[in-house]
């Protein structure tokens, strides 16, 4: 036990010094990279499973180790690493899926010419996140944030060739940003006011009692500060823009950035500092976590329903993680941080599956990604159409035999009994509705109807791609198993209650409620859908029904609802309007008054030197002249000839006596 807390830093570092080690190859030595990375991913999750299995021991496990980083004057810095449920929970979920994810991605990046870079940006990106989890320091957290955000970057862009996924790498990164700086002062505040950044620390930690103490009032303030830093990583509103155009990436990227990684940072680090949001709750209400539901429950909604009107596949699958970690903040908010967590988990396992069938749908569809242009692929590409309608069924909520169902459920319960507002549990009852319906849309244009123009010649994935398919499949139907209200083993370690089995817990008014909404999700689905395709085969798109209806209103959701269009217009003008004044001042008011300046400087120096050489110098030399001329005379009274001399003296000493007799 005392081995793995002290050695808990190996689950990142072993990644992360592969990805160094793979940079070194020659792009030539593709199996090595691949081989290489697959490795370190395995290591991490034998090293998971078995810090899981320590924290199944005792209730409430928790081990903490720190050390002192660097000292300045009387002060030292300290970070560490904590071992507890929840870190156990997320190490299991994004070693085992990036494992997934690393396989897949050796059939699908097979002719790649940058094979080698890829497989080391994955294990640069899957060190950084597991980093992540197990600080028990923000400071710490925060390094593994930004080395996130720096892999992110790279990915994003790996296709740095295309002008889309360069903008779109630089999108995702600068956004993201102005998140992060929000959490740097948060983080920079926090320290001032409670002296430490560590978490845990023997009860002097920032989310210890005595820790919290000396924050008063302005915890409010630090914990908005930080959740901006969430609100940026997890695709927030209003800085949700750059998450879908990450979709420029490879899909692995798409799978390993939207499932297990990046966008859990922002949810899993609201959930690690919870106390800080929820100090001094009345009734489980702050104004700091009041703020991350309405931020949330927007967030939901609005991404549902960009999503019904979206043609890209993995475009969809974006906006829909956006809508569901709207729904985790939403939870987390309203109090029910075991239910976030859980969904969080669950999510990871068929959003990452969800992901991967649909690189497996552009792989047999020779890289097309317009869901107009397929269907009948249920018969092309039947492995990936039986795990996809599995993901497709965990996503929308189906209770019972999905892992979504019992996690949903759980968050309409909690949003349901949340007392400042019951507006969130309506607006999340339509976002279950409405993912429902997306997902019905996109799953009836892709693998029902007659093939269209990209389908004809679909073809199944190769097995090294399909196989991680079924593994996730199964993940997230069997990680219902714990999930489930006759025995809630997950809750019950997540929060260190007691658990035991009892089947009448299955009956739960709640979960009707989440059947009825995902029933009307895809029965409206099917009622819209159930046509599209089984027009002319040889047609590459067709008009949606939703637009043939409304096709103002499907203009306004296709668009994004005109975010970006506004950002160009605001903030971006503003910062473009700002770049040109500043440019403008340096070149026509300060190089100017520099430059002026100077010119003054000049006629000085000019008037300086001229009265120093006809002033100064001009005297000098003539003051000089004379002395040299006066000596000259003088030298020549001195002969040497000592006659020459008493003569001078005779003739002194005759001109004192005469002035002597004058006087007197």
């Amino acid at each position: 036990m005392n081995w793995l807390v002290n050695n808990l830093w190996l689950i990142p570092a072993v990644p992360l010094a592969i990805s160094l080690v793979i940079l070194s190859l020659a792009n030539s030595r593709r199996k090595s990279a691949a081989g290489l990375a697959v490795a370190g991913q395995i290591v991490a999750l034998a090293l998971s499973i078995f810090a899981f299995s320590q924290t199944l021991q005792t209730s409430e496990f928790r081990a903490v180790q720190n050390f002192t980083w660097f000292t300045f004057g009387k002060n030292a810095l300290r970070i560490g690493w904590v071992l507890d449920p929840v870190a156990a929970a997320m190490l299991m979920m994004i070693a085992l899926v990036g494992l997934c994810i690393f396989v897949f991605s050796i059939g699908y990046m097979a002719d790649d010419k940058n094979f080698t870079r890829f497989f080391a940006y994955l294990s640069f990106f899957s060190g950084a996140m597991l980093g992540v989890v197990i600080a028990n320091s923000l400071l710490l957290l925060f390094v593994f944030w930004e080395l996130v955000g720096l892999a992110s970057y790279l990915l994003i862009g790996f296709w740095i060739e295309r002008p889309s996924a360069a903008a779109a790498a630089k999108k995702a990164f600068i956004t993201t940003r102005i998140g992060d700086m929000g959490f740097f002062l948060g983080m920079l505040w926090l320290y001032h006011s409670s002296g430490t950044l560590l978490f845990y620390d023997s009860g002097n930690g920032c989310l210890e009692r005595a820790g919290l103490a000396m924050l008063g009032g302005s915890a409010t303030f630090i914990a908005l500060l930080i959740f901006c830093g969430a609100v940026g990583k997890s695709g927030q509103f209003p800085l949700h823009v750059w998450l879908p155009d990450a979709m420029e990436g490879p899909t692995p990227v798409s799978a390993l950035i939207h499932a297990a990684t990046m966008v859990a940072a922002g949810v899993f680090l609201v959930a690690r500092v919870y106390p800080l949001f929820s100090l001094g709750a009345i009734n489980g209400v702050t104004a700091s976590l009041t703020v991350v539901v309405w931020i949330g429950v927007t967030t939901a909604l609005m991404a549902a329903l960009i999503a019904i009107a979206q043609a890209d596949i993995k475009r969809i699958l974006a906006y829909s993680t956006v809508s569901q970690l709207g729904l985790m903040m939403v939870s987390l908010g309203v109090g029910g941080v075991a239910a976030g967590i859980m969904h969080l988990l669950a999510h990871g396992f068929f959003k990452a599956l969800l992901f991967l069938g649909a690189g497996s749908v552009i792989h047999g569809c020779h890289h097309e990604q317009d869901i107009r242009k397929m269907g009948g692929l249920r018969r092309l590409m039947p492995v990936t159409f039986l795990t996809y309608a599995v993901g497709m069924m965990a996503l929308s909520g189906m209770p019972l035999f999905f892992s979504g169902g019992w996690t949903k459920e759980e968050i309409l319960y909690a949003t349901a009994h949340w007392p400042k507002s019951h507006v969130p549990y309506y607006l999340v009852l339509a976002g279950v509705i409405l993912t429902a319906l997306y997902m019905t849309r996109q799953i009836i244009y892709v693998f029902f109807g007659n093939p269209r123009v990209a389908s004809e010649r679909a073809h199944e994935s190769p097995r090294v791609m399909t196989m991680p398919l079924i593994v996730l499949a199964i993940c997230a139907i069997f990680f219902s198993v714990v999930l489930t209200p006759a025995w809630p083993w997950l809750h019950s370690y997540l929060t260190g209650e007691a658990t035991r089995f009892d089947i009448a817990h299955l009956i739960q008014p709640m979960l009707l409620v989440s059947f009825v909404m995902v029933a009307i999700g895809i029965g409206l689905g099917i009622l819209m859908y159930r046509r599209a395709g089984l027009e002319d085969r040889h047609r590459s798109a067709e008009t949606d029904p939703l637009e043939y209806a409304q096709p103002a209103l499907f203009r306004f959701l296709e668009n994004r609802m005109w975010i970006d269009e506004l950002y160009a217009q605001t903030v971006i003008a503003f910062s473009r309007t700002a770049a040109h004044l500043s440019d403008w001042m340096d070149r026509y008011v300060w190089d100017g008054l520099v430059r002026a300046f100077g010119g003054l400087g000049q006629l000085f120096g000019i008037f300086t030197t001229d009265f120093g050489e006809r002033g100064i110098n001009a005297g000098v030399d003539k003051t000089t002249t004379g002395t040299r001329g006066l000596g000259r005379i003088m030298s020549g009274w001195h002969s040497g000839q000592i006659q020459t001399y008493l003569g001078v003296v005779a003739i002194g000493m005759l001109a004192l006596l005469l002035l002597y007799a004058w006087l007197v």
